[in-house]
């Protein structure tokens, strides 16, 4: 019968992912094959979205993963302010210790690897510059308010809301610093981090230990 003309209710040849017809196989073969191929298609996409740059969520970082990606962040701000003569009202030498410039920075890096991967659609890169022009407004708003200046810096202020602060929380101190060695204070901040994180994970895990213990004595 002609494929044209069989009517709209009669089931036709499940195609696999190729598009080829496996309906002559044995049933238990055509299974297989179809397990293979759905398997296979899983696989691939796997790999092809884990090539896909995605958003850095710089609380959740586990420790050698937050080093990389500062250490990687770090080298990309470099290329970007020289690359477009950026000012220090828009990138200031001490970006790394205000989470507002990070976590800003880190966002228009993921774009730019998003936008110029090799598989992007042509006008991805104009779309880039385009949002690259309003970040750098951002940018500008965010080291106005941090206090944050090419020879000096300090930690950008907040205000303490009343009764709406965590125990344990203090005020950070805001005396301001000359900046002197960039780099050397990088690498500290860097070492810094994941030795926080390193604590944060150790914490955790010797909660869970706990809690693991007290479930076996019944407690």
């Amino acid at each position: 019968m002609n494929p044209e003309n069989t009517p709209p209710d009669t089931p036709q040849p499940e195609p696999d992912f190729d598009g080829v017809d496996l309906s002559d196989l044995p049933p238990e073969i055509e299974a297989k094959v179809r397990q293979l191929s759905k398997q296979a298609y899983v696989n691939d996409l796997s790999a092809t979205l884990a090539g896909v740059p995605r958003p850095i969520n710089w609380r959740t970082l586990p420790p050698d993963d937050l080093e990389h990606e500062l250490l990687d962040l770090n080298a990309w701000v470099d290329w970007l302010r020289h690359t477009y003569g950026l000012p220090a009202q828009v990138v200031p030498p001490m970006w790394h210790r205000h989470p507002e410039l990070l976590w800003e920075l880190s966002a228009l890096r993921q774009y730019w690897l998003f936008c110029f991967d090799p598989q992007a659609k042509g006008n991805q890169a104009l779309a880039w510059h385009h949002d690259f022009a309003v970040a750098r407004e951002r940018l500008r708003d965010w080291v106005t308010i941090s206090g944050t200046r090419l020879d000096r810096d300090r930690p950008t202020r907040i205000t303490p809301w009343p009764g709406g602060e965590a125990e344990d929380w203090t005020e950070p101190d805001t005396t301001e610093r000359p900046v002197a060695k960039r780099m050397d204070d990088f690498v500290s901040f860097v070492a810094e981090q994941v030795a926080g994180r390193l604590a944060e994970q150790d914490a955790v895990i010797r909660r869970v230990l706990a809690e693991e213990m007290r479930s076996d004595d019944g407690t």
